[in-house]
């Protein structure tokens, strides 16, 4: 066995790399069919990254308290199927929406039973998420593109192994994050006004080094 006594120490801190996909969740507002202008919505995640810092707590021989603040870069794009207001034909326009979010999440991982150099776990909680570029100037070229609300509260489910190695323990992780905010920013344009209700979503891959 690799580093035997591990997961004795009461505490660990390491880095975390990885891959993230950012969606919403787009729940169409009770004016939308009454709206002319505007047919349908629709997102498309978009594949992004992340990097963090790992901080861990033994809470027992099967608990441990995270704390893995970090860095998510990521993109999701919106289009919108509009009535032109020339003539009865329909056009798309597409909006990019990026977001480089600083996360703040605190998680209790269940860790099995260690297998050789193997121990797989279940990992839950809770995050903060503030999108660092949520108010950033909107360029010219890029109007008309809607704003979202910089802050926002997730819950946090997934799981992973982790792999002891002779110096260090690489972690691989998958993570559902769900967003319970609305991070539509309002304004007076049939583009907010066709959405009711927009959560965030992101699936994160991550390869933790302690």
């Amino acid at each position: 066995m690799n580093t035997p006594k591990y997961d004795a120490d009461p505490y660990h801190f390491g880095f975390s790399l990885g891959f993230n996909k950012m969606d919403f969740s787009i729940h169409n507002s009770d004016i939308f069919w009454g709206l002319d202008s505007v047919r349908s919505v629709e997102n498309k995640e978009m594949l992004g990254f992340q990097l963090g810092i790992v901080s861990s707590l033994r809470l027992g021989e099967y608990f441990d308290l995270r704390f893995l603040p970090g860095l998510n870069f990521g993109q999701r794009n919106i289009s919108y199927v509009l009535k032109s207001k020339k003539d009865t034909a329909y056009y798309t326009h597409e909006m990019k929406i990026e977001s480089i979010f600083l996360d703040f999440p605190l998680l209790l991982k269940y860790k099995a039973a260690r297998l050789n150099n193997y121990r797989p776990y279940l990992i839950g909680g809770a995050s903060v998420r503030y999108d660092l570029a949520s108010q950033k100037k909107i360029k010219e070229e890029e109007k008309p593109k809607i704003r979202l609300n910089p802050l926002d509260f997730y819950y946090e489910l997934g799981f992973g192994i982790d792999f002891y190695l002779p110096y260090f323990k690489l972690s691989t992780e998958l993570k559902l994050a769900v967003g319970i905010m609305n991070v539509l920013n309002r304004d007076n344009t049939e583009f907010t006004s066709s959405i009711g209700k927009m959560n965030s979503k992101l699936i994160l891959l991550s390869f933790h080094f302690e």
